[in-house]
């Protein structure tokens, strides 16, 4: 690799989904073409914004959404679980849809979760949905952690913060080619700071010119690591035109 936000693209069935290696502030990272973070030399695996039970919090509420996102977030979970085996499983907030969402988990779910978190290590990060530590699940809870030369927060803090591993804003980013445009959530670094895409099967995202990203990023350094339908897409954000 070089350079401080370097991209090396892999393509090969042998190796499953696609992948993209980068250094963020002197850390290997490895952004998944499934929406997860692995760090090779930790062994941690981080996803961000599951959202579970976003459709049971919005039928508590009286709007009705499809009621098969938990399942859908927990069977995605699981596959890439399975393909890294980490050590440490970092949840990067709002793990839940809203702070009585795992009191409501269904039992089925619960038990699917304890499974995963069977052998290893497993951190719950509070975020602004799920303010709480989750309940009848096991894993440390906190605001934030620090592996490597990284932390591990929900919110981005504002200005420069070297290191940063954050979600919430659900980085999201449009290419236009040949007078088309396709929008895709991704992974997002200037190589100082890297913010995750949401994991969570019915979430939204933010493109990257949204006002909220504004003096996040060295918009000359930044990459915009697009999650698109077979791998991932590396685009400077200088060339996005869209």
């Amino acid at each position: 690799m070089h350079g401080a936000n370097a991209a090396l693209i892999t393509d090969s069935p042998a190796t499953g989904p696609v992948t993209v290696e980068l250094i963020v502030n002197a850390t290997a990272v490895v952004c998944d073409h499934a929406g997860v973070l692995w760090l090779p030399g930790s062994g941690a695996l981080v996803v961000s914004d599951l959202h579970l039970e976003k459709g049971a919090a919005f039928a508590r509420r009286g709007m009705l959404l499809p009621p098969y996102d938990t399942a859908a977030t927990l069977a995605r979970l699981a596959k890439a679980i399975a393909r890294y085996n980490p050590r440490l499983v970092i949840s990067l907030g709002d793990s839940f849809h809203d702070r009585t969402g795992s009191a409501h988990l269904p039992e089925c779910y619960r038990e699917q979760l304890q499974s995963l978190q069977q052998g290893r290590d497993w951190v719950w990060i509070e975020g602004n949905h799920d303010p709480d530590r989750p309940v009848g699940l096991e894993g440390r809870f906190c605001s934030e952690l620090h592996v490597e030369s990284l932390v591990f927060r929900h919110e981005p803090t504002s200005g420069a913060a070297d290191g940063e591993i954050a979600g919430h804003l659900h980085p999201a980013a449009r290419v236009v080619r040949r007078g088309k445009g396709v929008r895709r959530p991704c992974f997002a670094s200037d190589g100082k700071r890297l913010l995750m895409p949401a994991f969570g099967s019915t979430t939204g995202g933010l493109e990257l010119r949204h006002p909220a990203m504004r003096g996040l990023f060295n918009k000359s350094e930044l990459v915009a690591h697009l999650i698109g339908r077979e791998r991932i897409y590396s685009v400077a954000f200088n060339r996005m035109n869209g």
